[in-house]
């Protein structure tokens, strides 16, 4: 019975372990993000469960001397934990981190300290009650243990890192000749990353980084691995989570061009502050680096984006939708959006103007192509060469996405991440369709004290467009509630589900072929592949 017992209970350490490493890697082994989880219902429930609570009757039990009944009550919680982690395990449903040197590095340093413990305690432990009492203090102290290991290795990996990043600014201050753009911003650097570099290489030799990386590692790696001596344009996306961040990678790259594309409240709980927020993602750090010979150009349909333009003292440009607004170099009118993409004619100063269209979806790509499309005409691409590379950009540039999924429902995909405007105006695009529109979105994290403001507007927001809500997380699920309940929406519209098989039924109940389903943000994987099959 004793060695049923050791083996539950190491099986369920390597679930725990795997968990821990997995939700670290998530973070980004960033401190503020990992702790921020925790405000979340979804993180306060990993420890506020009935499991916790039956470990904690048991060391009550032992407490209380009644040894023999808290060691079998924790031989069966293991057993039935180590059973449901192997099931999970053959069924590939396990959350484990992804596999790179530091994840294995760390999942072998925590696995080789706890069955040393565990061998250790097989030994030299005599008595059942002891060995329980030992395990299950174990147990309840693995993501501390687990958490110490990350923390404890973390300055190895902070030098090997800065060493990656001066390898890779040594390679750049080789390349003479290449010219280095940086975008930064809270939402849509990467639909502007993406749209540039489709139009720019249609006259140039253009790199730039691949798909999110936009973390000083990943854009380190993209210098290392695929920057060639023929490039002649590097395009760098730059996130950061903290005031000084966007300044740590562009003394790495030396950007020449910088674009600030739009700034809002998202990751504002991890920088602890508005101003550092507008110190980093806001354009500053970005705007202060640029050289003498260097231009800044900003998004102003975005407050802070144009205060930041009014400060800069550089040569600087600015772009937006509306041209009443201030007096911009660049601006579109005669906007069309349709379900398959959208149109508008450009106009560059007084003194040219084209028609633009692309296949992308929703009216704020209009600002992004507005964005990359002054970059480009400033670099000397003419307008009728812009407007034909612009046809060749895909929806999943744009970082959403229209099939027909099941039933015949027409399903928008821009599950990959969200952020407050990015969700108002996926809201404006659902609004296009015809017939019951659906949302499914999780409630949105990192936004600090605006949190609460944030999604009651949203719900009022979804009130204005959607049929049916279903919002798949509970942290601020009262507070949009509240807001669609005051934008006129009834009680039974808004849900509360967070299981994929009831997320479906709910959306195919109610729902007939040819309505339209929105997924917003990091919904569960198996709603998308439920109705994208």
């Amino acid at each position: 019975m004793l060695q049923l017992f050791i083996f539950a209970w190491c099986i369920r350490t390597i679930k725990s372990i795997l968990f821990w490493l997995y939700l670290w890697q998530l973070k980004e082994y960033h401190i503020p993000r990992f702790i921020d989880h925790f405000r979340t219902h979804k993180g306060k429930q990993i420890f506020f469960n009935a499991l916790y609570g039956l470990k904690i009757v048991a060391m009550a039990l032992l407490a209380k001397g009644f040894s023999l009944a808290a060691f079998l009550m924790l031989l069966l919680l293991y057993s039935a934990e180590a059973a449901l982690f192997l099931r999970s395990v053959v069924t590939g449903r396990y959350l484990r981190p992804k596999s790179t040197l530091k994840t294995v590095l760390l999942s072998a340093v925590s696995l080789f300290g706890f069955l040393a413990v565990a061998g250790v305690l097989t030994v030299f432990v005599g008595s059942y009650g002891t060995f329980a009492k030992a395990a299950v203090l174990l147990d309840i102290l693995t993501p501390f243990l687990v958490t110490g290991v990350v923390l404890g290795i973390q300055p190895f990996f902070v030098l090997a890192r800065m060493r990656i990043l001066e390898k890779a600014a040594r390679k750049l201050r080789n390349h003479k000749n290449l010219l280095v753009i940086g975008i930064t911003g809270s939402y849509g650097k990467t639909s502007t990353k993406e749209f540039l570099t489709t139009i720019l290489s249609a006259k140039h030799n253009v790199i730039a980084t691949s798909e999110h990386k936009n973390s000083e590692i990943g854009i380190a790696q993209t210098i290392l691995e695929d920057v060639k001596p023929g490039h002649e344009i590097f395009i760098v996306e730059m996130g950061a989570y903290r005031k000084g961040g966007i300044k740590l990678l562009c003394d790495m790259v030396k950007p020449k061009i910088g674009v600030v594309t739009g700034v809002n409240e998202q990751h504002l709980a991890l920088f602890g502050s508005l101003e550092n927020l507008l110190s980093a993602e806001g354009g500053r750090e970005l705007a202060a680096a640029l050289p003498g010979d260097g231009w800044l150009a900003v998004n102003g349909e975005n407050r802070h984006c144009v205060d930041l333009y009014k400060k800069f003292t550089g040569r600087k440009k600015i772009y937006t939708e509306h041209k009443g607004k201030i007096d911009a170099d660049i601006w579109a009118e005669e906007v069309e959006v349709e379900k398959e993409g959208i149109s508008f004619i450009v106009h560059y100063f007084q003194k040219e103007m084209l028609h633009i269209s692309a296949g992308v979806l929703g009216r704020q790509q209009v600002q992004n192509l507005l964005g990359a499309i002054l970059v480009a005409r400033e670099l000397d691409m003419g307008l009728e060469q812009i407007a034909n590379a612009c046809k060749r950009i895909t929806q999943e540039q744009g970082g959403m996405t229209l099939k027909t999924g099941a039933h015949g429902l027409q399903v928008i995909d821009s599950s990959y991440s969200s952020n407050p405007d990015g969700v108002m105006a996926d809201l404006d695009y659902l609004s296009v369709f015809p017939g019951k529109r659906v949302i499914v979105m999780p409630c949105l994290i990192e936004l600090g004290l605006m949190s609460e403001k944030i999604h009651y507007e949203i719900g009022q927001k979804i009130a204005q467009v959607c049929d049916i809500a279903i919002i798949t997380t509970r942290d601020q699920f009262e507070k949009m509630k509240k807001g669609a309940l005051a934008g006129g929406m009834k009680e039974n519209q808004i849900l509360l589900c967070d299981k994929p098989q009831e997320i479906f039924h709910h959306i195919t109940t109610m729902c007939k072929e040819g309505d339209t389903v929105l997924l917003e943000g990091r919904v569960p994987g198996e709603v998308i592949k439920l109705l994208k099959v």
